[in-house]
């Protein structure tokens, strides 16, 4: 009897240490259910081929083929993994190169005065307010006007359409309407198209002339500046007040159809030339 009940009791050690295991075990795949379970229900996740697939870069499917050959990397990290999920603000990259999950969008606007061209909260009226509901994208402005300036203003979420604006060596031209307080004089406008330096720095414009059938304060400016800065530190220097100052015309785009405080979105053709430029 005694021996029967040794033999007992080392069954029953032998099956403690292995509850304990298994206890154990349980506890370690508890955790990771979890963390998984925790990651699915982020609402914010995305599907990694999803995510390329929204870029635009090809199918969701040849996504997953991109994937599992090893060509998308996450924050740094290559990933080969089926189904694995990302945020939306994660460092995608397919083949080196940065993607984004937004359709890609391009808005023109045709800006009137009061509005600050900024994406900042908190500077009042600003364009972001006008072209709010243009799209779901997360779209800028490329360049500025300043508040009191109106004309054309593009927007868009494809960086590589933003560094073509502001490439300083090639950019893309924009044409100016710009009515001064007095008639510009021939020896300014001369002195303007040659290009002259304001406190030891080079300013100069693609071209300048008068306007057909207008008084000689009227005038016609292209630069391939970003902004209109450049345009104030001109007349300001020569002692021209401006009094108005009216993007008409960037690259080929033109405010044809656009009322004042309106926008549309760009066609497939006219996308199509802003990228061979």
């Amino acid at each position: 009897m005694a021996k029967q009940r040794e033999r007992n009791n080392k069954g029953n050690n032998f099956t403690a240490k292995q509850s304990k295991r298994v206890a154990n075990s349980a506890k370690g795949n508890s955790s990771l259910k979890t963390k998984k379970t925790n990651a699915s229900k982020n609402s914010n996740a995305i599907r990694l081929n999803k995510y390329i697939a929204n870029s635009g870069i090809c199918s969701r499917r040849e996504a997953d083929m991109h994937i599992s050959i090893g060509s998308v990397t996450v924050n740094g990290k290559v990933i080969t993994e089926m189904g694995f999920k990302v945020m939306l603000d994660d460092d995608v990259r397919f083949d080196g190169s940065r993607v984004s999950p937004e359709k890609k969008a391009y808005v023109l606007l045709n800006k009137p005065k009061g509005f600050a061209t900024t994406t900042s909260e908190g500077k009042g009226r600003t364009v972001m307010d006008l072209v709010s509901n243009a799209t779901s994208s997360r779209i800028r402005p490329i360049g500025r006007l300043g508040r009191n300036s109106m004309g054309l203003l593009l927007f868009t979420n494809d960086d590589l359409v933003h560094a073509k604006f502001t490439n300083s060596k090639h950019g893309v031209t924009r044409l100016f309407q710009v009515e001064l307080d007095k008639n510009l004089k021939y020896e300014d406008l001369k002195q303007i198209k040659e290009g002259f330096k304001v406190a030891g720095k080079a300013v100069t414009v693609e071209d300048i002339s008068y306007i057909d059938g207008a008084p000689k304060k009227e005038i016609g400016l292209k630069i391939k500046n970003t902004g209109n800065t450049i345009i104030r530190t001109i007349f300001e220097h020569l002692k021209y007040d401006i009094i108005k100052l009216d993007c008409v015309m960037i690259a080929d785009l033109t405010k044809k159809d656009i009322p004042r405080g309106h926008w549309k979105h760009l066609t497939e053709l006219e996308i199509s030339k802003l990228k061979m430029l």
